[in-house]
């Protein structure tokens, strides 16, 4: 049981990081100065956040399809298209 409510916390998880990621992209574009020093390079913090997020929502992912097989849950078959009747 544990590994189901896992399953779905890495679930959310990585929603939730990639739609950050996506906040923070259009953020960056809105305000694209307030990320750039007086040089026009990208500020340290801007760079670890566009770096960190998606690669933060890809390991979730992984560890998303881990505990997927750890808790049971059943895959869908590839040649299905919508739900059984």
């Amino acid at each position: 049981m544990i590994a189901k409510y896992a399953w779905m916390f890495f679930r959310y998880a990585r929603w939730v990081l990639w739609l950050a990621a996506i906040g923070y992209s259009i953020e960056f574009l809105m305000h694209r100065a307030d990320h750039m020093n007086s040089f026009g390079n990208l500020l340290l913090t801007t760079e670890f956040w566009m770096f960190f997020l998606p690669s933060a929502a890809v390991f979730a992912g992984c560890l998303e399809l881990m505990m997927r097989d750890k808790a049971g849950v059943a895959r869908s078959q590839g040649d299905q298209v919508g739900f059984e009747r």
